[in-house]
């Protein structure tokens, strides 16, 4: 029997001989060249030659990791807390001096003694993310806030010297490093720089920097060490160097495989951006390192660069690899009393939707200050793991289809950008997958079909001026019972097993030729 579409991975496999030659060509030659030949220089063409998205990341489809600090302590409106208890007459200032007092008398920086981060246990976390199918994990280096989360030497505002009084990213790379995780270092902190001294103009908000600017505002001090927490330096490029030099000390110290920025790098002058860059690109080259930077918006080249949808993702397929970040909180962060979180099987499928049209994610945790992962987020995370555990072969290692598949489900638009993270799949949505050895095809059902009911997949049928390639078999991952398939000219035909399936996703493999 045989089946449509499968043209593409003929043209992969014949792609994929040519590029090897090429490749190898070019390892050849790369012996003579010299060693300032081989460095990436502070510019765009230099920095295009590196590959923004290495195989390794392309198979590693999901990733951990969390926000977590300070803010985490009042547990209330947002990770954007700090910014917002300064910010007078928003519902965060209210709730602020309700609790706590004054902001002239408990300032942000009060919270810093309370995140203590007792129960933090970097080697169990490392094995929590792993078990729940992570190839990278990490935690937000730092966010809006200007609170750096391992042992820095050049922002007296660490996890190290307050605090916790422990290195949260050192800890934890080590204990990810054991375990064969690939690490991620996120930074947030863009933003953190004081943009606001200068009045704005009629209609405009404070929106680019994270601390509000006016006059008795705490966040106006010139402490020379509490300036640096609000990002409140005496020239916007002074903050431009400290957002610059920390993240080439964590480059530095630490070595992460993937170093992933929030928006407004666009903010940056594009000077910086490209030192940042060519550091980091350089470092992974001592370390031999493949590495990957991951941006938003427009703020880095995709040449060089993985471009990143906030909770939420592409409508279709893109030929270059894309990441999202979504949350397991039903719109928060940071841990929020009382937050809600999505169920893991909207997850799953949401997910499934991404790798489908060859997009990676990025799964945020919410951890308590005291470094409590609740339960909830366990649960979820146990039963994605356990998900992947049985169906990761049509996961991890894949590459999209022709088509990423069809479906009667609605599209939403996110929060953000791009398509909802919480669109509502059913059975009657398909989507497919291809290993990227084109040994095999997976056919996603986003929940569980009706026993016994015969299914066409238009988008697999025979078309007589198509190239075939035979399909040798036919089975229901996770169990051995017999499928029974057809093919012809117009659809592939299944016919779905007497049997319960997955009621999360249910995938068939296709054994090619």
């Amino acid at each position: 029997m045989k089946i449509n579409n499968i043209k593409s991975l003929f043209r992969l496999s014949r792609h994929a001989l040519i590029t090897g030659v090429i490749l190898g060509v070019l390892a050849s030659c790369s012996t003579y060249l010299t060693n300032t030949e081989r460095t990436y220089q502070a510019n765009w063409e230099s920095l295009s030659k590196h590959e923004a998205a290495p195989e390794w990341f392309q198979d590693a489809k999901l990733g951990i990791y969390f926000h977590w600090g300070p803010y985490s302590v009042p547990a209330y409106g947002s990770a954007w807390y700090p910014g917002n208890m300064y910010r007078k007459g928003h519902p965060v200032y209210m709730h602020h001096v309700k609790a706590y007092g004054p902001v002239s008398d408990f300032g942000y920086e009060d919270f810093i003694p309370m995140f203590k981060a007792q129960q933090f246990d970097p080697s169990e976390w490392a094995q929590l993310f792993k078990s729940a199918g992570a190839k990278f994990a990490g935690p937000v280096a730092q966010h809006h806030d200007g609170f750096a989360m391992w042992d820095s030497q050049i922002n007296p505002w660490n996890a190290k010297a307050k605090g916790p009084e422990r290195d949260i990213l050192g800890e934890l790379f080590t204990e990810l490093k054991k375990q064969d995780v690939k690490t991620i270092a996120t930074f947030h902190h863009a933003r953190n720089g004081q943009r606001n001294k200068t009045p704005l103009a009629a209609g405009m908000t404070d929106f680019n920097s994270h601390y509000p600017y006016y006059e008795g505002s705490p966040t106006t001090t010139t402490d020379p060490k509490l300036r640096k927490l609000f990002g409140n330096f005496e020239t916007i490029d002074e903050f431009n160097q400290y957002w610059l030099a920390q993240i080439n000390e964590v480059v530095d110290n630490y070595s992460p495989d993937i170093i992933w920025f929030d928006s407004w790098m666009n903010m940056l002058p594009e000077s910086y951006r490209q030192k940042m860059a060519a550091h980091y690109f350089n470092h992974a080259k001592n370390t031999n390192q493949e590495v990957v930077t991951v941006h938003k918006h427009n703020d880095m080249p995709m040449s060089l660069s993985v471009l990143d949808f906030e909770q939420g993702g592409r409508r279709d397929i893109h030929p270059m690899p894309w990441m999202t970040d979504i949350t397991l909180g039903d719109s928060r962060w940071s841990y929020i009393e009382g937050e809600k979180y999505k169920p893991a099987e909207l997850v799953v499928r949401n997910m499934i939707d991404v790798w489908s049209k060859n997009g990676i994610v990025l799964l945020n945790v919410s951890p308590r200050a005291d470094g409590v992962i609740n339960q909830t987020q366990r649960a979820a995370l146990k039963t994605i793991g356990d998900w992947l555990q049985v169906h990761g072969e049509a996961v991890y290692g894949t590459r999209p289809f022709d088509t990423y598949g069809y479906g009667s489900a609605h599209s939403a638009s996110s929060s953000h950008d791009g398509q909802s993270a919480k669109v509502e799949y059913t059975a009657k949505d398909v989507r497919f997958t291809v290993a990227k050895n084109n040994k095999a095809m997976y056919i996603f059902f986003l929940g569980e079909p009706k026993q016994g009911q015969k299914i066409k997949i238009k988008a697999l049928g025979r078309h007589r001026y198509a190239p075939r390639s035979a399909v040798k078999s036919v089975s229901l991952l996770g169990s051995d019972v017999e499928v029974k398939w057809q093919d012809d000219a117009y659809s592939f035909n299944l016919v779905m097993p007497t049997v319960a399936m997955n009621n999360i996703a249910t995938v068939f493999k296709l054994e090619l030729e």
